[in-house]
């Protein structure tokens, strides 16, 4: 009598279903923690049909799980979809990181659905979700990295070969800790940034203050990434502007809002960016200055993800 074959491995039938954009917004979710049906959508899938029947599919894998916010007024949000363990053994070997915690999706989806700034991590990621899909419709453009606020949270993180010492003593304390930070290509140009992503529930001195890292992270290396501040509306950025102006600035600030993003139905690559002390229109991310060189030398990629991080 034959004994009966065993049950295959879920990892290795996860593997043999997983396609490129599969395996492209597994390492989203890792890395960034949570997206919309909408945002998943709109950067990787050609329709929302389509997007929704994939991600049943790998929700039915256990590549991915999904939870629904309620909404204050009543109703719910769209479905938010976050790595559920299969998906974390998988990115853990693609990226040769060792097994993951056993309990690691559990954790990490407990804190996020318990967030209470979860609207402000997925307007972040909406900027660079934006990118993408500006990316999907624009030949020669693309967004080559995208990086979590999680990857400059460890002490010595922007420590480079030239630098002050100092920075490797005292850490992040002092210094800034952006909502994320990428690289945006168009036809072989390059411009790395960081990204401030603002809700306008902060009082403006606390932006200021943000700006004020920015500076000291100029002085004490060679780091000269533009840093992108996304603020809610007209009248914010123009306090912002009124607060910097006459400070002479060695770091490139650009700022951009929402109400105008929206009425122009422009994405973040377009020409939305105001430079700060300067009055000569907007420009466009990658005409922005930039004089650093080095966005790709001792750069943290792939760190593993904090289920409890909060944004600065």
């Amino acid at each position: 009598m034959r004994r009966p074959l065993p049950a295959p491995d879920p990892l290795l039938r996860l593997q043999a279903s997983i396609t490129a954009r599969d395996d492209r917004l597994l390492g989203w979710l890792y890395d960034h923690g949570v997206l919309t049906t909408d945002q998943i959508a709109s950067a990787l899938f050609p329709s929302l049909d389509f997007t929704q029947r994939r991600l049943r599919r790998l929700t039915v894998l256990r590549a991915t799980d999904r939870f629904r916010p309620n909404r204050a007024d009543g109703g719910s949000y769209p479905y938010h979809y976050v790595l559920d363990q299969l998906g974390y053994d998988h990115v853990h070997a693609q990226r040769g990181l060792g097994p993951p915690r056993r309990d690691q999706a559990r954790r990490r989806k407990q804190s996020l659905t318990a967030r209470p700034d979860l609207p402000h991590l997925l307007g972040g990621n909406q900027v660079f979700i934006d990118l993408a899909t500006h990316a999907r419709t624009h030949p020669h453009t693309s967004l080559e990295r995208w990086h979590p606020a999680s990857a400059f949270h460890d002490p010595g993180v922007f420590y480079r070969q030239g630098g002050n010492p100092q920075m490797m003593v005292h850490g992040p304390k002092g210094l800034p800790r952006p909502d994320g930070a990428g690289v945006w290509t168009e036809r072989g140009r390059s411009v790395p940034f960081f990204l401030e992503y603002d809700t306008g529930r902060e009082r403006l001195d606390i932006l200021t203050e943000k700006v004020a890292k920015y500076e000291r992270l100029h002085a004490m290396s060679n780091w000269a990434w533009p840093v992108l501040l996304h603020l809610p509306s007209a009248r914010r950025e123009a306090n912002l502007h009124h607060r910097l102006a006459g400070i002479d600035l060695d770091t490139v600030i650009a700022t951009t809002t929402t109400e105008l993003r929206l009425a122009l139905g422009a994405s973040p690559a377009e020409r939305v960016w105001q430079l700060t002390g300067r009055t000569a229109g907007r420009h466009r991310l990658i005409d922005l200055p930039y004089t650093d060189t080095h966005h790709d030398d001792e750069f943290p990629t792939h760190t593993s993800p904090r289920g409890n991080e909060r944004a600065a």
